[in-house]
């Protein structure tokens, strides 16, 4: 059982594994310039309540709803995502979680309600160019393009591509040199990964939880500023489970900003710097995440109004 934070207490989060120098994939994308440290600590001076102003939020989302039918599926009022951060999106089953984040990456449309991503409304933007803003997500169910080598998929995944436009075709000396940089980031990445020996594979050939990893890199070709993961243990092989958190873990250590959803409750202990509690399409609750569990709100959206023992995280739902 977690033992119990009073709002006020001075904590400064324990993400679980402390920063380390990354591995040569992630040391050879560009260092963002984020004090990861001082973002964390930050975190202590922020109150537990839901819509809590952060010190430096990179996404900022206000009075966002979506209906469907009768049914409000999601109804935040406001929320701030701090920057250099690990943050978990939790909550039980329907509560509006996957909805919520279809709707931070424009792949869903709110019917209200307006969303900012590093100083800039996002609301227009086609969910295929949010990348270019640097925003990527990866999906509960991967979207690896199983007729292509899992290299294809990786270069795929590269932003500005100068030989995408039909009549660079005529001249590859204007594109050759880019596509050589891209494959080369792109092995790098797979050698981080350790799924350098896959290269050359069918992406449809590779196991539920190569496809989060091919995923994952893929989704690195960006050069994010911010990562958003779906569920990123959903379906892994448990083998695959530490590797997938210390990749996590390294996205923070490089500067990046990471917003995930997720059920694993011990993941969420392990790694994240602070949580956001969603039930019934809104939010109940903001902490790190020790004091989750002993948030009355929380423990009434995942057990029931009529319990009243503090809920242990530690406990798989």
């Amino acid at each position: 059982m977690i033992a119990e934070f009073k709002d006020g207490d001075e904590l400064i989060p324990d993400a679980g594994p402390k920063s380390h120098e990354p591995a040569p994939g992630l040391a050879a994308l560009p260092k963002l310039d984020v004090d990861v440290s001082a973002a964390r600590a930050a975190l202590a001076d922020v109150p537990w309540e839901p819509g809590a102003k952060k010190p430096d939020p990179i996404l900022v989302a206000n009075h966002v709803v979506r209906r469907f039918g009768g049914l409000t599926a999601v109804d935040v009022e406001h929320v701030e995502i701090q920057r250099g951060v690990i943050t978990a999106l939790i909550g039980p089953n329907g509560a509006g979680k996957t909805t919520f984040f279809n709707l931070l990456t424009n792949f869903d449309t709110p019917d209200e309600g307006t969303r900012v991503f590093d100083g800039q409304p996002i609301d227009k933007v086609a969910a295929h160019r949010i990348a270019n803003f640097g925003m990527v997500r990866t999906f509960q169910l991967t979207k690896a393009l199983s007729k292509m080598t899992v290299i294809e998929n990786m270069k795929l995944g590269a932003t500005g591509q100068r030989g995408e436009k039909l009549w660079r075709t005529l001249l590859p000396f204007t594109w050759k040199a880019q596509e050589a940089e891209i494959e080369r980031r792109a092995d790098e990445l797979l050698v981080h990964f350790k799924m350098d020996h896959m290269r050359d594979e069918f992406a449809g050939t590779l196991s539920g939880g190569q496809r989060k990893l091919l995923e994952m890199a893929r989704a690195l070709m960006v050069e994010p500023k911010m990562v958003m993961l779906d569920e990123p243990m959903a379906g892994v092989n448990p083998a695959l489970t530490q590797s997938l958190l210390g990749h996590v873990t390294g996205l923070r250590d490089q500067g990046m900003t990471v917003l995930f959803v997720e059920h694993d409750m011990d993941m969420v202990q392990e790694i994240s710097d602070w949580v956001i509690v969603m039930a019934e399409g809104k939010i109940i609750a903001e902490g790190p995440p020790a004091s989750i569990g002993q948030n009355q709100a929380v423990v009434d959206a995942y057990l029931g109004s009529s319990h009243d023992s503090a809920l242990d995280l530690d406990r798989e739902m």
